[in-house]
């Protein structure tokens, strides 16, 4: 899996999409316009069904294609969950938070201090190019 390439906007991510050679159809981009107008990590099927509620016809196979295409050329954000894989926009590096409570998953930007990248990297000998922190908990209030 290739490193993801933070895109910040739309046309970014198509340009990366034509630098990569990736042929930019009308499924697409609609499937990219969504997940950078929602700024959401959506399962497949929710794609589907709000591309198809917007009246932009599109067919299971291809937004499931698409979606693989788009992650492994790390175009997208690909988040292995066990009811499924959910999928969004790579708008910057990122951490989540999983609210337990609606199943959200919401991006935080976290940086950990140099002090503590570098016991982690001392105790184990791995140099650190990149983290995600995975949070979970429940809505307050």
């Amino acid at each position: 899996m290739p490193k993801l390439t933070p895109s910040a906007t739309i046309d970014e991510a198509l340009q990366r999409c034509q630098e990569l050679g990736m042929r930019l159809s009308r499924q697409r981009r609609y499937i990219l316009e969504l997940l950078w107008e929602t700024k959401q990590h959506l399962s497949a099927r929710a794609i589907y069904d709000l591309l198809n509620a917007q009246g932009k016809p599109i067919g299971h196979t291809s937004v499931y294609q698409n979606l693989e295409a788009l992650a492994a050329n790390g175009i997208l954000e690909c988040i292995e969950r066990a009811d499924g894989r959910l999928y969004g926009c790579v708008s910057s590096h990122h951490s989540h938070i999983h609210c337990l409570d609606s199943g959200e998953i919401l991006d935080v930007a976290v940086q950990l201090p140099e002090s503590l990248l570098a016991d982690i990297e001392q105790e184990t000998g791995i140099k650190i190019s990149d983290y995600r922190i995975d949070f979970y908990g429940h809505r307050s209030g």
